[in-house]
């Protein structure tokens, strides 16, 4: 067997954010207050079809992405379907809903408690965030467990850093995630549908793994409510619902912290969630799926097609029982 690598994968020159681009957004977020700030239950829907929306003729930033790709040479999935299309039960659960009830939610001020097992315990502005953190684009595939995916062009930066500025201590094994909670502009939240606050969590060595990112964008804008503003976590190598939107807090714990859709149905979605093509959902097959923009459906790879960058983290694991 060829021996695995275990780095991020390669960007290509022109999928790095040129800094008159950076440059660029940095300005329109300081003009949208962000650098002046103080402190359903996942089910087996029908494949959904083509996206019936013409796609918008870019312009400005999204000019500069026509004809991207990822690694495996897969385009971008049209930017409407990315923020038109989205699970975030925050809000509804009706995917095609989220943009029109996320409308009224202003993602400021906006803060982020990194704590729990550090040395250096932080609450981080968005501010600060942006101003420490140097931002760069990386193009994910994201394969949802019900079965539909897209590729999309992030703006982030590895989570490893923002651990590394708080420093885990030799106890903390786990990282765990928070979403807002605000129900004044989350309607779902009102429902009690759900046990909310979303939360979901990675084993620390997942967490410093240079693919697992913080995105505070796509598409070269900042992100759309609908998708998770003004932070979110991005696993590419994992079912999307590991990838929580509209973060507020992040805990290092030596136990495996409780997520939602493992507490929920611990039968159906694993701690682990990892994209896995012969390990089935007890309700549907994972072993294709359907690009969002396509109209039939392509093989699911084993880790969403990371595996070289990532398999070396379940070595000696059965990942038919750690699904």
């Amino acid at each position: 067997m060829a021996k695995r690598k275990h780095g991020s994968v390669p960007l290509k020159k022109d999928e790095i954010t040129p800094k008159p681009l950076y440059d660029s957004r940095r300005k329109f977020l300081k003009q949208m207050g962000f650098l002046g700030m103080g402190a359903v239950l996942a089910s087996c829907a029908p494949a959904p079809a083509a996206t019936s929306a013409p796609p918008a003729e870019p312009t400005g930033g999204l000019a500069t992405l026509t004809g991207l790709t990822d690694e495996l040479g897969n385009p971008l999935t049209d930017y409407n379907a990315v923020t038109g299309y989205c699970n975030f039960y925050e809000f509804t659960t009706n995917k095609e809903k989220v943009d029109e009830q996320a409308e009224d939610f202003v993602p400021e001020p906006w803060s982020v408690e990194v704590g729990g097992l550090v040395n250096n315990p932080r609450t981080f502005t968005m501010s600060e965030i942006l101003e420490t953190f140097d931002q760069q684009e990386r193009i994910y595939r994201m394969r949802c467990v019900e079965g539909w995916s897209m590729v999309i062009p992030w703006l982030g930066f590895p989570l490893r850093q923002l651990l590394e500025e708080v420093e885990p201590t030799s106890e903390a094994k786990y990282v765990a995630f928070q979403t807002a909670m605000l129900p004044d502009v989350m309607n779902g939240v009102n429902s009690m549908m759900f046990p909310f606050p979303y939360l979901e969590g990675l084993r620390l060595d997942e967490a410093l793994n240079d693919l697992s990112l913080l995105a505070t964008g796509l598409y070269h804008e900042s992100l759309p409510p609908q998708n998770g503003a003004p932070i979110r976590l991005v696993v590419p190598w994992k079912y999307g619902f590991k990838s929580i939107k509209s973060i507020v807090k992040i805990s290092l714990v030596t136990d495996q912290p409780y997520t939602m859709w493992n507490t929920i149905a611990p039968q159906e979605y694993g701690f682990y969630a990892n994209v896995n093509p012969d390990v089935d959902h007890p309700r549907w097959s994972q072993g294709t799926e359907i690009r969002i923009g396509e109209n039939q459906r392509r093989d699911t790879l084993y880790m969403n097609g990371y595996a070289d960058e990532v398999e070396y983290l379940y070595e000696g694991m059965d990942l038919a029982v750690y699904y």
